[in-house]
């Protein structure tokens, strides 16, 4: 893949230049990256012709309504109070991934195919639980409708799929390159359509092979697919790390959606999450929001220069693959992280928590496990037992049966470390020129963790919680009565157990004594009877 230099002397950014006049079709425009890539687009790129999003609509819901709707986000509250006439620019389609023909009308498909120059596929299902069949339909068949269409575009210049770091986590080493899929994709297709459920949940551990959940694999089985394109469309397979918060843009911390890390956050401040399964030397494979999206735009243009510049034709359409991740030497460890996030909460706690946050890490399962059964489920029991005898509904079982749940699925990324190589990465954003390199910053060679951690806290108290920085000193104050709380419980418990084992002291030395006594006694007698024999 060759890397194309942007004009270092030029005083204008060549990426926003690039994307002037374009027309650009988005999926998963309505997800965490979408949003975010749609803002970024707007707003450092804002003389590009038009952007068309795929949502999906209820039915007899305008699009006009829903393109309403849609930028009430808090995300385009900056974008808008310096151009709210941007939105002319974003034209909502109604479509559907799992629907035949991505759901769009005959009008809407000639109308994408003869104007479209660029493609963001982001559309997926990224959840860790599900079954293969939606995952499978979702994923892979809808990647496939999305290239079929892209067939049909008669001036495509780069089509970027939004892949993941973890699509071949079997694979201690991830490269920019192509990987084999566990299985043909269109077999599985067809295996997910004819078969039923029960037959589908019986085979799938065994096609699975090696990788943790569906998610993974069905990631996998897409690259397959569009390698498959290999020579017929301009593709470029990005493959983002863990995305979590925006450093700076669209808004500071910005977030949405309790997933990975977040959830782990929220849950631990809420003093619910008092252990996890983790090796804590092990990598935080993490990227910011903003340097992720960012990256994605470099990798349209650049895709779409090499296209243009490229002479042999049988390499012209080449699927190129980029890795977009944090280097490996800037990242921190999930133990420096989690550190650093429980010191933030002690400055910035929440205003409402079950129990003072503590606990920690355990790189042995059954340590871990042995707190999980002591430190959340016996608390919860005693909790709910305590609602119920008082009229209330009980609630904490069941919130730490889903919390289990959730640690299950992510202790296989927490246990395991990863090298995602991203030279093509790095050597893309080394080309830009001062301009783009401040606009659509993707330095991925450092990063000031604490700083991001902080801001990361902030956010995700702003943005999901919905905690305003007045609650701080509130928050505070509850945060000291659950310490007092804490350390009052720990002085009973081991007090109360000190009682215990003291005015019992007699009898279990009495009957440890008895015992030995008797199994010595016992050993004795064998030995004679085997000397005698």
């Amino acid at each position: 893949m060759e890397i194309l230099r942007s004009n270092a002397g030029s005083g204008e950014s060549e990426i926003a230049k690039f994307y002037a006049n374009k027309t650009i079709l988005i999926t998963g425009a309505t997800g965490f990256m979408g949003k975010v890539l749609v803002e970024k687009l707007l707003r450092s790129c804002g003389d590009l012709n038009v952007i068309y999003l795929l949502i999906r609509t209820k039915k007899g819901l305008d699009p006009s309504v829903r393109k309403e709707q849609y930028f009430k986000c808090v995300s385009f509250s900056k974008l808008l109070e310096k151009n709210p006439d941007i939105v002319d620019k974003v034209r909502v389609v109604k479509g559907d991934l799992l629907e035949p023909d991505l759901g769009l009308s005959a009008n809407d498909i000639n109308t994408l195919a003869s104007n479209v120059e660029i493609v963001f596929h982001c559309a997926a299902n990224v959840r860790f639980d599900q079954p293969l069949r939606p995952m499978v339909m979702m994923n892979v068949v809808g990647t496939l409708k999305v290239l079929r269409l892209a067939e049909k575009m008669s001036n495509l210049q780069s089509l970027v799929h939004v892949s993941t770091s973890y699509c071949q986590c079997n694979e201690s080493v991830l490269e920019e390159r192509a990987y084999p899929a566990p299985q043909n994709p269109f077999s599985i297709i067809e295996m997910v359509e004819t078969m039923d459920d029960a037959a589908l949940a019986e085979i799938t551990p065994k096609l699975l092979n090696g990788l943790p959940n569906t998610y993974a694999y069905s990631k996998a089985l897409s690259e397959d697919l569009i390698c498959r394109y290999n020579t017929k469309l301009p593709i470029i397979i990005t493959r983002p790390s863990i995305v979590t918060a925006a450093i700076s843009e669209p808004l500071p911390g910005w977030i949405e959606g309790v997933t990975g890390p977040t959830g782990l956050m929220i849950g631990a401040a809420r003093g619910v999450i008092r252990s996890m399964h983790c090796n804590p030397l092990y990598s935080s494979t993490v990227i910011p929001v903003d340097k992720a999206i960012n990256g994605l735009i470099l990798c349209g243009y650049q895709r779409a220069k090499a296209s243009s510049q490229e002479k042999a034709p049988s390499k012209r359409n080449e699927v190129q693959f980029c890795n977009l991740c944090i280097s490996k030497k800037a990242l921190t460890s999930w133990g420096d992280s989690i550190e650093t996030g429980r010191r933030f909460f002690y400055e910035t706690p929440l205003s409402f928590s079950l129990w003072y946050p503590g606990g920690s890490i355990k790189k042995n399962y059954y340590h871990h496990l042995f707190c999980v059964i002591f430190f959340h489920y016996l608390p919860a029991y005693f909790i709910d037992f305590l609602m119920l005898i008082s009229g209330q509904k009980p609630f904490l079982v069941n919130v730490q049966r889903k919390v289990s749940m959730g640690l299950k699925l992510l202790q296989y990324y927490t246990t395991k470390d990863w090298e995602f190589q991203n030279e093509k990465f790095q050597e893309m954003s080394s080309q830009l020129n001062a301009i783009d390199e401040e606009m659509f910053d993707t330095s991925v060679g450092q990063l000031n963790w604490e700083t991001y951690i902080s801001t990361y806290i902030m956010g995700m108290r702003t943005y999901i919680l919905r905690e305003s920085p007045s609650t701080l000193p509130y928050a505070r104050k509850v945060l000291r009565r659950l310490y007092i709380l804490d350390c009052v419980s720990k002085v009973l418990f081991f007090t109360l157990t000190f009682w215990f084992l003291w005015t019992h002291m007699d009898g279990f030395v009495e009957s440890g004594d008895a015992f030995i006594r008797s199994s010595l006694s016992s050993i004795y007698h064998e030995r004679n009877n085997t000397i005698h024999a």
